[in-house]
């Protein structure tokens, strides 16, 4: 694989936590952010043999601002600080200074002075065996497109002068890219890679606070990634991400995410096989909401059909749902299965991708399932056809009921500051694509919700995380679980949540029909909802039923159910 780098600036904690988690996550080299090396107590020459003891190198140290196109008395203290700059490089072992386009307010529009200025600097530069890789800023005062920087570096005509191409620069403004192909690859000197959602705003905001590792976002990273190598780049491809979630988070974990994005862009990856479906999934039971849980899976149809041979799990089916019950665990979704083509290359993909394997203990005869962790810690196993039920002694319960046909998706909660994160996991490891997204605003606070499908959508999952808090999804009730159920006829399901009254007059108002469930329709067909109440603070059951193909998963009908379960925990605790 190509050499990786990640600018200091991605990550939180010190400059020497930064270093050593880029280090720890695998990464071969590091772009030095010059705040991030001002608030450092170590010398220059203590840092550039920290870097080095870490197995690491200095490939760029950045930025160097308003350089270019500067009257001629302010030109005279750029060329000052731009010498002190080259010091300061020599004494930290790298060769390679950013200098990206004046935003300063007296630059001047005038490319053949930007050009000679440019070409100074990096003739000064080049008598220290160092050079200069030019980026246009977005919201540079004069030179905003690459386009521009290339006119300028084209005219300056110096070997130590290059471009630097970072993807947030250039596709904020266009997705025409194809052109950079056709650029000399000996003069682009670097590449920074950034995703972003695509948000109506001031650019500068947008690029400051909204930056997210490649895959994350909505930027065609992979298309300018091939355009920029397509010229015979041979530097490193360096992740420059500035978020205020990853300068909060613990620095090794977002180091992880950010290298497993860039082996997820350079796709040099074992193919994920096919998922057939989710062969099971298991709930944690903590003492007190065992009997809750099965007593809504038996008001749903299920029936306790296995009871495992070395562990206290059982396994509740019906149909093609399966669900383990796993005593002593906190009451949560604390796994799946998911059904592969070949579990061995599922497991092979995951590792390359940096999931880490889930060490299990196991008798002998029992099957032995691959699993990796999530972000979340969720643990995600892979199998193939039935063996793994026989680690089930059959209880003598028949699972003969109808209500229930599949796991229709499952609903997983994110921590506020692994969203992103779990986004990337699931669409990389698992080969998954986006469904759906969107925001609402829910009783105690905005949530964000994304759904995740496989390519026939045996496969789907939707992730939640609240935007504004970092706390309760409601008041008691953090980051919640819920498994959603398919049936054929949600008239035959009962004891779920009332839904207020109120949301089937505003149906009613909307010529629609529906007296008993929460209602959705798309260009495919209809969906129809209804919900149990949260058990043990975390988990309850959705049972939905789709008609003529929706493809949608609800979310609209989000903020009326949460309020109703809100309504009937309440309730439940005051007695009433």
């Amino acid at each position: 694989m190509t050499r990786t780098s990640i600018a200091t600036v991605c990550l939180s904690g010190t400059l020497e936590d930064r270093l050593e988690a880029a280090a720890a996550a695998g990464f071969d080299a590091v772009e030095i952010f010059e705040n991030d090396l001002i608030a450092s107590s170590d010398s220059p020459e203590d840092i550039r043999r920290r870097v080095a003891d870490l197995g690491l190198t200095i490939d760029l140290y950045q930025p160097f601002r308003d350089a270019e196109a500067a009257p001629p008395p302010r030109f005279a203290a750029v060329e000052r600080r731009f010498r002190a700059k080259l010091d300061l490089m020599a004494r930290l072992g790298t060769d390679t200074i950013l200098v990206c386009s004046s935003v300063a307010p007296d630059t001047v529009d005038d490319d053949a002075l930007a050009a000679d200025q440019l070409r100074h600097l990096a003739t000064l530069a080049a008598e220290r065996g160092m050079r200069i890789a030019y980026e246009a800023l977005a919201w540079g005062r004069h030179v905003s497109t690459w386009e521009h920087s290339w006119e300028i570096v084209r005219r300056a005509d110096h070997p130590a002068l290059g471009l630097c191409l970072d993807s947030f620069h250039v596709l904020a403004h266009t997705e025409a890219y194809g052109e950079i192909a056709a650029l000399p690859g000996d003069r682009v000197f670097f590449l920074q890679l950034a995703d972003a959602p695509r948000l109506d705003m001031d650019v500068l905001q947008w690029s400051r606070h909204h930056r997210l590792f490649p895959l994350q976002g909505r930027l065609d990273l992979a298309g300018f990634t091939r355009a920029v190598l397509a010229t015979g780049y041979a530097g490193p491809l360096s992740l420059e991400v500035f978020n205020d979630v990853f300068r909060q988070a613990d620095p090794h974990r977002t180091a992880v995410d950010a290298r497993r994005s860039l082996i997820a862009l350079a796709a040099d990856l074992t193919p994920a096989p096919h998922l057939g479906g989710i062969a099971f999934a298991e709930l944690g039971v903590e003492p007190g909401t065992g009997p809750q849980l099965e007593a809504h899976l038996r008001t749903l149809g299920f029936a306790h059909t296995g009871q495992h041979r070395s562990k206290p799990v059982q396994l509740w089916e019906q149909g093609r749902a399966r669900i383990l019950l796993n005593a002593g665990a906190p009451t949560a979704i604390r796994a799946f299965a998911l059904e592969s083509d070949d579990p061995t290359a599922s497991a092979r993909r995951a590792s390359e991708l940096l999931a880490q394997p889930l060490p299990r203990r196991r008798r002998e005869s029992e099957a032995d399932l691959t699993a990796v962790t999530a972000p979340d810690g969720t643990e995600v196993f892979f199998c193939k056809g039935p063996a793994w039920r026989g680690d089930f002694l059959p209880t003598g319960e028949n699972a003969a009921g109808r209500l229930i046909k599949e796991i229709d998706h499952l609903g997983l909660a994110q921590p506020f500051d692994r969203y992103d994160e779990a986004a990337l996991f699931y669409r990389s490891v698992l080969g998954m694509t986006d469904d759906e997204a969107g925001e609402f605003a829910a009783p105690f606070g905005l949530m964000r919700t994304l759904a995740i499908r496989n390519e026939d959508r045996s496969v789907r999952l939707s992730l939640s995380v609240p935007l504004l808090r970092r706390g309760d999804w409601a008041p008691a009730v953090p980051h919640p679980q819920h498994i959603t159920l398919l049936t054929s006829d949600i008239t035959a399901i009962e004891h779920t949540v009332p839904i207020p009254a109120n949301y089937f007059d505003d149906l009613a108002a909307r010529g629609v029909r529906e007296t008993t469930a929460l209602y959705d329709e798309d260009g495919h067909g209809s969906y129809r909802q209804l919900f149990t109440p949260v058990v043990g603070r975390r988990v309850f059951f959705e049972v939905v039923q789709r008609v003529g193909g929706y493809r949608g998963y609800g979310f609209a009908n989000d903020p009326v159910r949460m309020a109703a379960q809100r309504h009937e925990r309440m309730a439940s605790a005051s007695g009433g």
